[in-house]
């Protein structure tokens, strides 16, 4: 049961706010050179508890709108597939999901309380976007932004929390990682573009077409790596945070294979495996530039 549980979270994607909230202490331990454990750990439980909440929430309205009944669901893609297998009932799907919410949201006023009105609107933010997410946002093309907007916040608030400063460092570290999680929801998309659209579903890939979706691919990664660059050159990024560039190759594999195989979920598989990966390795890059130029 715990594996089911832990399958329908989808504890994988979970990922992506770790390497957020990373970031905001890492660039707050940059900054500042100190971090607040508990802080950091509350932090992290609170975050990790709405990801976990829109995850949840994302697959009961899926499986009520009948979008993964009709879906050909892959590693990456289609739904966790619990609800259609009978291995949870959908209320307590949503239940779980409406939990988590107000489990992040119970933390959350923890630091609206110790930090004030900043945080207070990225809550507010938080619940509003999760709770619609996959009823109104993702039926709107805005996906994509909402995540990217999500990961911006969540390094925000990180740092916030620590330092109670907004930073041009944060804002931009946030912007660089949020953009990198929008791609990995991108991609993905792709395959479930046909049970999405029967069913009202709006995607970004849907509004544009599969076709031109693969050039909207590069505007991703190109947005990421302009921002750290830019925060290199301007002084608020170490140095050494252009190593995040070694990921390039990964990047480029994925962008040509989804140009060549859009249109077959079997073949699209390794792009969008070699997207998470790029996602992925460049935040955790992204986040070791920070210490280690802390420790040189």
């Amino acid at each position: 049961m715990l594996f089911v549980w832990l399958r329908v979270i989808r504890i994988r994607f979970l990922l992506a706010s770790v390497i957020a909230v990373s970031v905001g202490l890492a660039i707050n331990w940059h900054q500042n050179s100190a971090v607040s454990p508990f802080d950091a750990v509350l932090t992290f439980a609170g975050v990790l508890a709405l990801h976990a909440s829109v995850d949840l929430l994302n697959d009961y309205w899926d499986f009520k709108r009948g979008i993964d009944t009709v879906t050909k669901r892959t590693k990456m893609s289609g739904g966790t597939g619990v609800l259609p297998e009978g291995l949870l009932k959908p209320s307590s799907v949503y239940r779980a999901g409406i939990g988590f919410l107000i489990l992040g949201s119970l933390i959350g006023f923890y630091f609206v309380f110790t930090n004030g009105i900043t945080i207070a609107v990225i809550l507010g933010f938080a619940i509003l976007s999760i709770y619609f997410y996959s009823t109104k946002i993702v039926d709107s093309g805005l996906a994509e932004f909402f995540v990217a907007v999500k990961g911006t916040m969540i390094v925000l608030g990180t740092s916030f929390i620590q330092s109670n400063q907004i930073t041009l460092e944060s804002i931009l570290g946030g912007i660089a990682v949020g953009v990198l999680s929008s791609l990995v929801l991108f991609i993905v998309s792709f395959p479930d573009h046909d049970a999405d659209k029967s069913k009202g579903r709006k995607t970004l890939v849907i509004v544009v077409g599969k076709k031109n979706a693969t050039s909207l691919f590069w505007i991703f990664p190109t947005i990421s790596y302009s921002v750290i660059v830019f925060g290199i050159f301007i002084g608020v990024f170490p140095i050494f945070s252009i190593i995040t560039l070694i990921t390039i190759p990964l990047v480029i594999k994925a962008g040509f294979g989804l140009k060549r195989n859009f249109d077959s979920t079997q073949e699209l598989m390794p792009s969008m495996s070699s997207t998470l990966m790029f996602s992925r390795i460049t935040g955790v890059l992204f986040v070791l530039s920070f210490l280690f130029s802390f420790k040189f």
